[in-house]
């Protein structure tokens, strides 16, 4: 299968946005602010609550505005134009990072959510382009290397960071100087290869433009919520995505810390996670290519029954190598279910108001972070152990496994539409 420019150009963001979500997000800003904020006199418990919180506001800001951005974006020329400024936004915060002064830790992290905001309001518009470049029948294998590349250019910039932290940068540069360099090679590595698809991709599905867009939009939320509530096949699947995306988006975000509790040190937690990223590339392919070949509703039952078998297997878990077989299981799956949950959605919308459904699904996949963290520290602290913590996961693959069955199956027509 060859790919066109256009769906080559709307892959290659994912690469391109990949460096700031695994470096600067996961790998390098926590850490960094943590010391920031400790050296000027913050005690370690508020460093760590005040970057949940900063966290938790731009993710708030995003997901209640989603639904609204994605209902303008349907309008010609707002989608290009909202992506291109909030990916923009996204690129500028992160190049800003290594100017504020060490001991700003407030102006630290209020840079750091500007970034944030722009990252996650452009993959609404992002996710509402592949409707736009690839036809229903090469969705899947569009989103699936999408993901696939997404990992990969996440890790290229992260094995130099690596690279830099090991070698006390090459002998050359400070810890303060290796941490700099990250935030401009994200943000460079951001900005170049978002360039294609600012360019080359364009907004084929539209709603004639209107006078007054964001009024218009509104009404429209309203209207699409009720429509959604009598789309059983929409409903259900958002329904089925909100409890198995929280299982998926927790275990990734909770393993560091089961490895912590189970005696890995931070250097091997970061092979961990370098690991992760590369298994996740063939397998999101992999993925792609059967969800393609036998359509996305059997695969993406698959998918939610091997995590529940990783939820089962956490709790027999005790040793350091039983939690890199963890992660390896978790390679296999991560980036798979995502991709071809994303293809299977876009098959069930309208097309030309495509940015204002994503924006809906947008709102279910980050509001359901907030239930799979809570029932793995309940649990965590009842029980005493992280890894029955992780299990507890179980229910949210459980019941969402049983509502994805009455997700209607596709037809030979939405397949090809």
């Amino acid at each position: 299968m060859r790919f066109t420019k256009e769906e080559k150009s709307w892959m290659m963001y994912d690469w391109s946005n990949s460096a700031y979500g695994i470096v600067v997000v996961t790998a390098i800003l926590p850490i960094y602010f943590k010391a920031v904020a400790t050296g000027a006199g913050v005690s370690a418990a508020n460093s760590t609550a005040y970057w949940g919180y900063a966290n938790s506001f731009s993710t708030l800001i995003v997901a209640l505005l989603a639904p609204v951005l994605g209902a303008i974006a349907d309008y010609q020329p707002y989608k290009r134009m909202l992506f291109i400024r909030f990916s923009a936004l996204g690129i500028i915060g992160t190049a800003l990072l290594p100017f504020v002064p060490a001991s700003w830790w407030g102006v630290l992290l209020a840079v750091f959510v500007i970034s944030n905001i722009g990252y996650s309001g452009a993959n609404i518009f992002y996710d509402g382009f592949l409707t736009d470049v690839a036809t229903a029948d090469r969705m899947d294998r569009v989103s699936a290397n999408g993901f696939a590349l997404g990992y990969m250019g996440g890790v290229i910039p992260f094995v130099v960071v690596m690279v830099l932290e090991l070698t006390n940068g090459l002998g050359m540069m400070s810890q303060t100087m290796i941490v700099h360099f990250s935030f401009f090679l994200s943000a460079l590595w951001w900005l170049v290869f978002a360039l294609p698809m600012w360019r080359n991709v364009q907004q084929t599905y539209f709603l004639d433009s209107v006078d007054h867009p964001v009024r218009t939009s509104w009404h429209r939320v309203r209207v699409t919520i009720g429509r959604i509530v009598h789309n059983r096949p929409v409903a259900l699947f958002l329904l089925s995505y909100f409890l198995y995306i929280d299982g998926v988006d927790t275990i990734y975000t909770m393993a560091t810390t089961i490895g912590v509790d189970l005696g890995l040190n931070s250097s091997l937690l970061m092979v961990v996670l370098l690991m992760v990223q590369l298994i996740a590339v063939p397998f999101s392919i992999l993925y792609g290519r059967l969800a393609q070949r036998i359509g996305t509703r059997p695969v993406l039952l698959i998918a939610i029954g091997f995590y529940a078998f990783i939820t089962l297997y956490a709790y027999f878990l005790r040793g350091q190598a039983g939690f890199w077989f963890l992660a390896v299981l978790i390679g296999m799956n991560q980036g798979g279910i995502q991709a071809v949950s994303r293809s299977h959605y876009a098959r069930l919308i309208p097309k030309h108001e495509a940015s204002e459904y994503f924006g809906f699904y947008n709102i279910f996949g980050r509001f359901s972070a907030i239930f799979g963290p809570l029932l793995v520290g309940v649990m965590t602290q009842i029980t005493g152990r992280s890894t029955t913590g992780a299990s507890s996961l179980f229910i949210f693959f459980f019941i969402g496994f049983i509502v994805f069955l009455f997700v209607p199956r596709e037809t030979t027509a939405s397949r090809k539409g």
